[in-house]
C-alpha cells in the first residue's frame, strides 16, 4: 500500500483547518469550501485505504521523532480492521456534518472559525485512529480537547455556551490527569510506546501492574467517554451547536475512549479487577443515563443521555472481553446517532425551539418537516434496536458477549484467556443492559409521540412557552444542505448491521468471531424494547386523555418514573454532589488564599516597604542645612563622650 493515502487522511483536515484559519476573515467565501473538500476528500481517502488494506490484513511502519534515554516516541502509523472501518466512520460523519453547517450556520458571523475547528477536530480524531504510538495518539487525544472546548463555547454570548465549554473542558481534563500516568506507566513496564509491541509484552507477560495501568487508563476513558462518574459535561455540552454534538457525539471525540480500549483490551484482560470496575461503571451509566433521559424536556438533552447510555453498552461489551461487539456498536451508533442529532437540528430549525412539550404545540410539525420526521424515526427505530437496523445487530452482539462472559465462556480470541473475564461482570452488563434496552424504547416512544403525535393543547406549566414557537416556519424549515446528509445517514442506519452479517465481511474484518445474535438474547432484548414501547405509549396516551379532559397537562415521562422524575431531570443530583465535595471547598480555599494574601502577606510586604520610608524622614528631619544647629550637636555630642568617658574611668 502506498502509505501516502493514510498519511493524507488526517493531514487533510489538518490543512484544510490550517488555511481555513488564516483566510477566513478576510476572505469569508473561501470557508465553505475549505471546510467541506478536504474533510470529503479525506473521508474518500479512508474508504479507499480501508479497501487496499482489505480484511485481515495490517499495515505498520514508523519512523523515530526523537531520542528520549527511554521509551522511544515513534511517528508510527498502525492500520487493521479496526481502525480501517472507525475511519470510514469518521470521515463519513464529518463530511455530513460540514455540508449540513453550511446551511445551519449560514447567517453565524463566525463560521470561519467553526469550520476550522470542525476540520482540526476531524484530523485529531484521524490521529487518534490511526496511530500506531501511544504519545502521538496522545496528541490527537488532547487536540480534540481543547476543539471540544472552543466548539462547545462556539456561541459564547450566553452564559450556558460558556459554563458548558469550561465544564467540558475540566471534567475530561480531571480524567486525563491519572490517564497520562497511566500511558508513562505502561510505556516504562513495556519499554516502549509503540501499540503492536505494548501488545506483544502484555501477551508474555512482561507488564508488572496490570491491574493499576487499567485502572489509571480507565479514568481518561470515563471523561472521555463520559462514563460515570465523569459523565456529567457531556448533556450539558449541547450548548453547543447541534453538528457540533453529531460530531462529538457520534464519531469523533466520545468514541475515542472506547476505541481506546478496545485497541489495548489485551492489557485490560490482565486484570480481573478492572474488568470488574469497567463492568459496573457501564452498568451504572447505561441505568442512570436511561432514567435521565425519560425525564428531559430539550430534545438535544435526551440525545445527550441517549448517548452515555450507548456508550456504557460499547463498555460493557470491553469488560465482558469482546472488543469486536464493542467496535461493531460503535460504528453503527455512530451513524444512527449523527442521524439523530442531525435531524433534531432540522426539527429545531423549524420549530425555534428545543422543548419537547413545545413542540407538541405546534400543529403538523411532522407534515412540515417530512425528511426529518422520517428519517428520525429510523434513527429512533435503530436506537431503541428494532430489526433489521444497525442498532439491533450491534446491541444483541453486546448482549450476547455479555451472556457469554456470564456463562464463563468470554470471547477473547487471541487477545487473552477468557477466565480473566470475572462471570460477574457479564452477568452485570446483561442485566443492566437489558433493562436499559427497556427504557431507551420508552424514552425513544415518548419522544416520538410527543414532539410530532400530539394534538397541540395547552402547554405543560413546566415548558417555556412563546407566540412564536406556535408556527413552524416551512419555507426555511429543511434547506437542501441540511437535507440530503440525513439520507446518507439513514443509508447505513438501515443496511450496516444486516449486510455486514450477511456477508461475514464485517467478522473478517475485526476479530474473526461471529456477530449473528444469540437467541435467547435476542428474545430477552427484543422483548425488552417492545415493553418498553408499551409502555411509553400508554404513557402517552393517558397524557394526551388528561389534556383532552381540561386536566393540567402532564408529561409521559413524569408519570412513568413518579417520585424518580424530579431527580433523574437533574441528574440524580451528581453535579450538586460534586459542587458540595468540591467546587465550594475549592472556592472556600480559594477565598483563604486572597484572604491571606491580602491582609497577611501583602501587610508584610507594605510593612517593609515603609520602614526605609519611615527612617529616611525621620533622617530628613535632622538635615536641617543650618550648620550653626551642626556645630551645636557636634559640640554637644562631644561634650557627651567626654563626660562618658570621665564617668566610666
Amino acid at each position: 500500500m502506498n502509505l501516502a493515502l493514510p498519511i493524507l487522511v488526517p493531514a487533510l483536515p489538518a490543512l484544510g483547518a490550517a488555511a481555513g484559519l488564516a483566510t477566513g476573515r478576510r476572505y469569508p467565501g473561501l470557508a465553505r469550501p475549505l471546510a467541506v473538500l478536504p474533510v470529503a476528500v479525506s473521508a474518500v481517502l479512508a474508504v479507499v485505504t480501508a479497501l487496499q488494506l482489505g480484511t485481515g490484513a495490517t499495515l505498520d511502519a514508523a519512523t523515530r521523532l526523537a531520542p528520549t534515554g527511554g521509551p522511544e516516541i515513534s511517528l508510527a502509523l498502525h492500520l487493521d480492521g479496526f481502525s480501517s472501518l472507525i475511519s470510514v466512520l469518521v470521515g463519513l460523519v464529518a463530511t455530513c456534518v460540514q455540508v449540513y453547517s453550511t446551511a445551519y450556520l449560514k447567517d453565524d458571523p463566525r463560521y470561519p472559525s467553526y469550520a476550522a475547528l470542525v476540520s482540526l477536530f476531524t484530523a485529531a480524531m484521524f490521529l487518534v485512529v490511526y496511530s500506531g504510538d501511544l504519545i502521538v495518539l496522545l496528541v490527537g487525544w488532547e487536540v480534540m480537547g481543547i476543539c471540544s472546548y472552543f466548539l462547545i463555547g462556539h456561541h459564547w454570548e450566553g452564559a450556558d455556551a460558556r459554563s458548558a465549554s469550561l465544564k467540558a473542558f475540566l471534567v475530561t481534563k480531571l480524567g486525563d490527569v491519572p490517564f497520562l500516568f497511566g500511558l508513562f506507566l505502561l510505556g516504562a513496564d513495556a519499554g516502549t510506546f509503540r501499540i503492536t509491541e505494548v501488545l506483544h509484552t502484555a501477551a508474555t507477560g512482561g507488564l508488572h501492574h496490570p491491574t493499576l495501568i487499567a485502572l489509571l487508563l480507565l479514568a481518561g476513558v470515563a471523561g472521555k467517554s463520559a462514563q460515570f462518574p465523569l459523565h456529567t459535561w457531556l448533556p450539558d455540552a449541547m450548548a453547543g451547536p447541534t453538528p457540533v454534538s453529531a460530531l462529538i457525539h457520534a464519531a469523533t471525540m466520545v468514541a475515542a475512549g472506547i476505541y481506546l480500549v478496545a485497541r489495548l483490551l489485551p492489557v485490560f484482560l490482565l486484570s480481573s479487577a478492572a474488568l470488574l470496575v469497567l463492568a459496573v461503571m457501564a452498568a451504572v451509566t447505561m441505568v442512570g443515563s436511561a432514567l435521565c433521559a425519560l425525564a428531559q424536556d430539550d430534545l438535544k438533552r435526551v440525545l445527550a443521555y441517549s448517548t452515555v447510555g450507548q456508550l456504557g453498552y460499547m463498555a460493557g461489551a470491553l469488560a465482558s472481553g469482546d472488543r469486536q461487539a464493542a467496535v461493531f456498536h460503535l460504528v453503527a451508533h455512530g451513524a444512527f446517532k449523527a442521524l439523530l442529532f442531525l435531524t433534531a437540528g432540522v426539527v429545531i430549525h423549524a420549530a425555534h425551539t428545543n422543548s419537547i412539550s413545545a413542540m407538541s404545540r405546534i400543529d403538523g410539525l411532522r407534515r412540515r418537516v417530512p425528511d426529518a420526521y422520517w428519517t428520525m424515526g429510523l434513527g429512533l427505530a435503530a436506537l431503541v434496536g428494532l430489526p433489521p437496523f444497525a442498532g439491533f445487530f450491534s446491541k444483541e452482539a453486546v448482549l450476547t458477549a455479555a451472556e457469554h462472559a456470564a456463562h464463563g465462556e468470554a470471547l477473547t480470541g487471541h487477545l487473552g484467556p477468557a477466565s480473566a473475564v470475572p462471570a460477574a461482570a457479564g452477568w452485570t452488563v446483561l442485566v443492566a443492559g437489558l433493562l436499559t434496552a427497556l427504557l431507551t424504547a420508552a424514552y425513544a416512544t415518548r419522544l416520538w409521540l410527543v414532539a410530532f403525535h400530539s394534538r397541540p393543547v395547552a402547554a405543560d406549566a413546566d415548558a417555556p412557552y412563546s407566540p412564536e414557537i406556535d408556527e413552524a416556519d416551512p419555507a426555511h424549515a429543511e434547506p437542501a444542505a441540511m437535507r440530503w446528509p440525513l439520507w446518507v445517514l439513514a443509508v447505513p442506519t438501515m443496511g450496516f448491521g444486516l449486510l455486514g452479517l450477511r456477508t461475514e465481511w464485517l467478522p473478517r474484518l475485526l476479530d474473526g468471531e461471529p456477530l449473528r445474535p444469540g437467541f435467547e438474547t435476542a428474545v430477552l432484548g427484543l422483548g425488552a424494547a417492545a415493553i418498553g414501547i408499551l409502555i411509553g405509549y400508554a404513557a402517552w396516551r393517558t397524557a394526551a386523555a388528561r389534556a383532552t379532559a381540561g386536566q393540567p397537562a402532564t408529561d409521559p415521562g413524569r408519570l412513568l418514573l413518579g417520585p424518580l422524575h424530579g431527580p433523574a431531570q437533574h441528574g440524580f443530583g451528581v453535579d450538586r454532589l460534586y459542587s458540595a465535595l468540591f467546587v465550594r471547598p475549592t472556592a472556600a480555599a480559594a477565598k483563604l488564599v486572597r484572604f491571606l494574601d491580602r491582609a497577611v502577606v501583602e501587610t508584610y510586604v507594605r510593612g517593609a516597604g515603609a520602614a526605609p520610608g519611615w527612617l529616611g524622614r525621620a533622617v530628613r528631619l535632622a538635615q536641617t542645612g543650618n550648620a550653626q544647629g551642626y556645630l551645636s550637636a557636634l559640640l554637644a555630642g562631644a561634650v557627651l563622650l567626654a563626660v562618658l568617658v570621665a564617668v566610666g574611668s
